[in-house]
């Protein structure tokens, strides 16, 4: 047991001097993540102050008031930088194809644990190195918050925010390992990002959606990935609900990362690899 856990500290600990070494570029990238919002800032900005102009008197839409929106989209990118996982997807099912995947399969490391330790390795360099950019923004825009949630919401709010890292690892892993029976999945990929985009709240908060699409967007995972954790800060979800929602949070993690091994040992059992 003992040198299982030194045999995965070693490759944690390679895999955060690799990104220490290449990844000084998050200074640039995360200020760059940011400048989308200045043009969402303008654009609630321009709809706020046209509904004020033709009712005279300040509005709200969906329950969110005009600060309320700003804060929601700097929340978010939060949690995108939590839940995203570029390439995962595309590089198990690349691979795959290519043959690569048979050096997990006689080498005594599991391919999903190592690809889990890469990703919490560049999530931790990431925030290492980003911190900076991200409080410099979050301070110049303070005044779109309304304060601190109370401690309990705020530990509910980080324990989105790993699960939200959990689901968007497993989920995308669970995706890349479709790879065995298609070789080639970046269509599929292409289809998740498309509907994760919009139904995920990244793009709005999802309380404006109208029924029917408000409760099927509440029964996919998606909304654990941006639109949920954000919510939880602002205080939109509280209560029976938010223990409600993180107990559907965590079910969806557990239910990728079944889905995710039962797809991989599937797909081994099928796979056939030739060559040295």
């Amino acid at each position: 047991m003992m040198a299982r856990v030194l045999t995965w500290w070693t490759i944690l600990r390679i895999c955060l001097e690799e990104r220490l070494v290449y990844r000084g570029d998050f200074w640039l990238g995360t200020l760059a993540r940011f400048l989308p919002i200045v043009t969402q800032i303008f654009l609630w900005g321009a709809v706020f102050a046209g509904m004020q102009a033709s009712t005279g008197e300040g509005s709200l839409i969906a329950g969110y008031a005009y600060y309320d929106f700003v804060a929601y989209y700097l929340l978010t990118m939060i949690s995108r930088a939590f839940s995203s996982m570029p390439g995962l997807a595309s590089g198990i099912a690349l691979q795959i194809r290519n043959g690569e995947i048979k050096k997990y399969l006689i080498q005594p490391v599991d391919l999903i644990g190592f690809l889990l330790l890469m990703r919490i390795a560049h999530k931790v360099v990431y925030y290492g190195v980003a911190f900076v950019p991200f409080a410099m923004v979050f301070y110049v825009a303070r005044g779109y918050f309304p304060g601190w949630p109370p401690a309990d919401v705020l530990a509910a709010y980080f324990i989105s925010l790993i699960l939200a890292f959990l689901l968007g690892f497993f989920l995308e892993a669970t995706i890349g390992m479709i790879g065995f029976w298609f070789l080639e999945v970046s269509s599929l990929l292409f289809v998740y990002m498309l509907f994760n985009f919009f139904f995920s709240g990244h793009m709005f908060p999802l309380d404006m959606l109208p029924e029917p699409w408000k409760t099927i967007v509440q029964i996919i995972p998606l909304q654990y990935l941006a639109y949920f954790p954000a919510a939880v800060f602002l205080q939109k979800i509280s209560g029976t609900d938010l223990w409600i929602g993180l107990t559907l949070q965590a079910a969806w993690v557990v239910f990728f990362v079944v889905a995710c091994r039962v797809a991989f040992w599937r797909g081994v059992s099928r796979y056939s690899g030739y060559g040295g």
